[in-house]
């Protein structure tokens, strides 16, 4: 590994840039037939020539480019998409030479527009097109961006990085800023000598200007879609290795590159896993990992190129407050952003519609990829915790298919949503589990090294899969991307019959807030058998009959690869409760999920899935066991308001849970399992929040000890026992935690504890939090972050909040993230006034098409107050009759 604090002259003398590979040189191509474009067809770029000069502390930048034009049919005028751009100089030349032409710009701030007029129309041929132009430096993640931070040595910095995705390319350089017009793309930038300049590909060049400014030059990036560019700038340090003939970088403050360590060595170990998957290696010559300060509310990395950017509450690691659960998460978004790099990069979907492709392909591969190179960590079982997450969006009526029509630049910010990344990734788990890894990954492989370079659709990718001789799959796959909603498979009948289980099965839709519409209809792909039996499979349209070998209890989704909900006869699954432990971890997982929210959607009994968690030995799985907390916890909240309702189920967790806690220590101990940190993470977090007695005291105890010694604390579970204290904060224990984070070490550390403080339970303190994140002194991408978490306990409070701060809001959570932001922060109430603030605010503020999130945390809501009005009685019985 080498440690790079090198001037941008050295860094360039590190990296050569080579010369993409044949396939990637840019053929104008453009939307084909039938793909969106909200641009007028005729004009498709080749190649850009960008070079910016930065001003980063006056925020803002200049720019000039020069496309290469293709126009195929006449036009008025020139138009590209540009945001927040000014325009200057405009000429157009014929690339065969001859006179130049001044143009003149107009601007359509609403439709992020340019129009060029050069005073006739253009005719059919290839141009050269420069333009002149500047633009702002935004103070959140779209566009060209700072982040203010403070160095370990505790000076003030500023540093700029870019975020393209999906529509604000238009905000750095006027363009084709649309996936199917790919191009290649030169950039170049005038930077303050001394810091380091980071691109898509490594630095070719560099001028030293004099007067404390060096120009930098990228090397030719292959043809790709505009959102994927980068430009990253700033006091950064880089460390490297290599994989292969790939140099794989991971870029941060300076000093900081040692808790990188661990994203580096996950890129290192996962390249040459993605290349012989693939079967396309790795194209560029570098792959970095840049870590910004800060954060933002609606993601957490980017997949620019060769230039992933992430912020380092993601890719960061400090011994002194990391935990386990943190670092697998760093280690999957590494492996998620790697994945794009061929599922997105690589080969990019026609347009919005298909973002899925992007998507649920990276979060499959990342599952897949973890679980091969970690296996100790049971990655599969995630995959339930996706499903879960998708399913709770895809059973309301609010939902959309997998392939959703996007028509506008708010509904392709919408787009990125639960449906798009875990149901995208479920429906791939089971059309893999169907088709069969060995087949599948041939199908994968054939369609990357078709489309390498170039834009596809949804049935370009089932065409290749199925083509690897996986027959069957494009009916599957079109029913399960196509259209919205969960298969819901009913067991009506299980008979034992000469030693087989014989199962009669059924098809409808499983709903949360629609039980009396017609149901959808799929082509399901089934896996069942008995314990310990040879799993049987069907693919399920109607009505079948399954014959299991072996008698006794038996699972209908085995393995738990099937995206629909699975509805047993009472008895049967009485039958699993007492049979739990020998049942699979994976489908452990899936049966309390199952019947957990089919029990809280009115299908069955809640009891049923009560009686499940109480089946789950305390020796059990650590991976299975973990997963307990959370839904004690659910059913804590869904009895929120009647502490008499409370208290019983407080009683039964800490019975429940205790023992497990007493069993693994509050600290770790040596030798200990791989997933027993991520369980007493889960069981610390859950009892201190429900209010268990012990747990408080203990989070008391050594939050108290900081007195004596600042590092009681320290360690991965340091901030679990901080959000305890958080949580139950009084205003002098509040106020000792904002010292904590104003005296933090690092910019990562006082993100963290200053988003800690909106936690807290008492409203007057939660009001503070507020108006403390209206100001700079958590930062301005930390702001938000403490009006989330007031939102959680306080969602009311934090609406109204918003509402009467509104334009102050907006200004610190971006442009792209403003249609989900209120919706997001009233989505937890159950409150029916506050379905009438957020439909007033969507009517008042939003179109029909940027509300959807708003309509979808509506029905959440709604959803909510019933489930609590149903369930309450039985529940309180149920606790009742445990004591």
């Amino acid at each position: 590994m080498s440690l790079s604090k090198m001037l941008p002259l050295l860094l360039a003398a590190a990296l050569l840039a080579i010369a993409p590979p044949a396939l990637a040189q840019a053929v104008p191509a453009g939307p084909a037939s039938g793909i969106t474009t909200q641009l007028p067809r005729g004009a498709v770029p080749s190649h850009y020539a960008i070079a910016v000069t930065p001003d980063a502390a006056n925020l803002k930048f200049t720019g000039k480019v020069t496309i290469d034009v293709t126009v195929s049919a006449a036009m008025p005028t020139l138009v590209l998409n540009a945001a927040d751009l000014t325009f200057g100089n405009v000429t157009l030349t014929p690339a065969a030479g001859g006179e130049v032409t001044k143009g003149t710009a107009r601007v359509d701030a609403a439709a992020q527009t340019v129009a060029l007029d050069f005073g006739k129309p253009l005719a059919p041929g290839s141009y050269t097109l420069t333009i002149g132009y500047a633009g702002i430096i935004n103070t959140q993640a779209n566009g060209l961006f700072a982040l203010d931070y403070t160095d370990n040595a505790g000076a003030a910095k500023r540093a700029l990085f870019t975020q393209f995705e999906a529509p604000d390319a238009r905000r750095f350089v006027p363009s084709f800023d649309e996936p199917s017009y790919k191009a290649t793309f030169d950039l170049s930038a005038i930077i303050p000598t001394g810091e380091l300049a980071v691109g898509n590909m490594p630095v070719k060049a560099t001028q030293d200007l004099g007067a404390g400014k060096t120009q930098v030059t990228f090397g030719t990036c292959p043809k790709m879609s505009s959102y994927l560019l980068f430009f990253g700038l700033g006091e950064l340090d880089r460390a490297t290795k290599m994989a292969g003939n790939t140099e794989v970088g991971v870029i941060t403050g300076k000093g900081n590159t040692g808790k990188a360590q661990l994203a580096l060595d996950a890129s290192v170990a996962i390249l040459p896993w993605y290349n012989d998957y693939f079967g396309v290696p790795f194209p560029l010559p570098k792959l970095d990992n840049v870590a910004g300060p800060g954060q933002s509310q609606f993601f957490s990395a980017m997949e620019n190129w060769g230039a992933i950017f992430t912020f380092e509450r993601a890719l960061l690691v400090d011994p002194r407050f990391t935990s386990e659960s943190t670092r697998r998460k760093i280690y999957s978004i590494v492996a998620h952003e790697m994945a794009h790099q061929w599922f997105g990069d690589l080969v990019t979907m026609a347009w919005w519609d298909d973002l899925w492709l992007n998507e649920g392909f990276a979060s499959w591969m990342a599952t897949k990829v973890t679980d091969k190179l970690q296996p100790d960590w049971e990655m599969l079982l995630t995959r339930v915790d996706g499903r879960e997450r998708a399913m709770s969006l895809d059973s309301l009526g609010t939902t959309h298919p997998v392939v959703q029509k996007i028509h506008t630049v708010d509904e392709v910010n919408q787009a990125f949503d639960a449906i798009t990344y875990q149901k995208g990734e479920a429906v791939i788990t089971m059309l893999e589990g169907y088709a069969g890894e060995d087949a599948w990954r041939n199908g994968i492989r054939s369609y990357m090294g078709a489309h390498a370079y170039g834009n596809t659709l949804t049935d370009d990718l089932w065409k290749a899969v199925e083509g690897a001789g996986t027959k069957g799959s494009v009916s599957i796959a079109h029913d399960f991307t196509s259209k919205p909603g969960i298969p819901l498979v009913k067991v009506d009948s299980a008979v034992c019959q000469g030693g087989n289980t014989v199962l009669s099965l059924s098809q409808g839709e499983y709903s949360r807030d629609r039980k009396g519409k017609a149901p959808l209809s799929w082509s399901v792909p089934v896996i069942a058998r008995t314990i310990g039996g040879t799993p049987q499979r069907l693919i399920l349209a109607g009505n079948a009959t399954v014959t299991l070998p072996g008698c006794g209890p038996y699972i209908v989704n085995a393995g738990q690869t099937g995206y629909y909900r699975s509805l047993y006869p009472q008895a049967d699954v009485q039958a699993l409760a007492k049979d739990f432990g020998k049942l699979a971890s994976i489908d452990q997982a899936g049966l309390l999920a199952d019947n957990f929210q089919l029990g809280l959607a009115g299908y069955q009994p809640m009891g049923l899935a009560l009686d499940l968690i109480d089946a789950v030995p305390a020796n059990g799985s650590p991976a299975v066991l973990a997963k307990v907390p959370a839904c004690l916890k659910d059913i804590y909240d869904l009895l929120d308001g009647d502490k008499a309702a409370q208290a019983p189920v407080v009683t039964y967790a800490s019975g429940k849970l205790t023992p497990v806690l007493t069993a693994i220590g509050y600290d770790a101990k040596a030798g200990e399992g791989p997933q027993v940190p991520v369980l007493r993470s889960s069981l610390i977090l859950t009892l201190g929040n429900i209010g268990d007695k012990a747990v408080v005291a203990e989070a008391n105890s050594r939050f108290a000890a900081r007195a004596a010694n600042p590092a009681a604390l320290d360690g991965p579970l340091r901030d679990d026992w901080l959000a305890i204290i958080a949580e139950n904060a009084d205003a002098a224990t509040w106020e000792k935690l904002r010292s904590m984070a104003n005296g933090a070490k690092s910019d990562l550390e006082k993100s963290t504890l200053f988003a800690l403080l909106g936690k807290v339970r008492d409203e007057g303190l939660a009001t503070k939090a507020l108006d403390l994140a209206m100001t700079d002194e958590p930062g301005k991408t930390t702001g938000p972050a403490i009006i989330a978490q007031v939102g959680i306990p306080h969602p009311m409070l934090a609406v109204d909040y918003v509402l009467a701060h509104r334009q102050q809001y907006e200004a610190l959570i971006g442009v792209s993230a403003r249609s989900r932001a209120l919706a997001r922060l009233g989505n937890l109430s159950a409150d029916p006034a506050m379905v009438i603030k957020l439909d007033a605010y969507a009517t008042q503020y939003l179109t029909p098409e940027s509300r959807k999130v708003v309509d979808r945390s509506i029905a959440e809501i709604e959803t909510r107050i019933e489930t609590q009005n149903r369930l309450k009685a039985p529940l309180v019985a149920w606790f009742a009759a445990k004591k």
